[in-house]
């Protein structure tokens, strides 16, 4: 009766790794979780940003609203497009979506 509590009570005979058994699921789903999640969200924001610094007037762009334009004016935050020959509307510069074409692609 005795030698059964003891075994019980803390005689773990194949325990074999303890702490490392436990880290290591842990360490592989946060390498998962970063080559599919992380990594490729910050591919995309880098190529985001190089987009949005590289834009200049006379570019064509998509707003994330959908509405189409060409840029007539642009500083650091704010871009101007000209929607049609009389209307230009104001918006952040975050809100451009994609450029669809620039100057010199209009021009050639």
């Amino acid at each position: 009766m005795f030698e059964t509590f003891q075994l019980a009570a803390g005689g773990s005979t194949g325990g074999g790794g303890g702490i490392a058994t436990m880290i290591l699921p842990l360490v592989l789903m946060f390498a998962i979780f970063y080559f599919l999640l992380i990594r490729p969200q910050q591919k995309k924001q880098k190529t985001r940003n190089s987009m949005l610094g590289a834009l200049k007037k006379g570019d064509k762009v998509v707003t994330i609203g959908g509405l189409h334009g060409t840029i007539m004016e642009i500083t650091d935050d704010i871009v101007v497009l000209r929607v049609n020959d009389v209307t230009k509307l104001t918006f952040d510069r975050s809100s451009i979506s994609h450029a669809t074409s620039t100057a010199s692609d209009s021009q050639a």
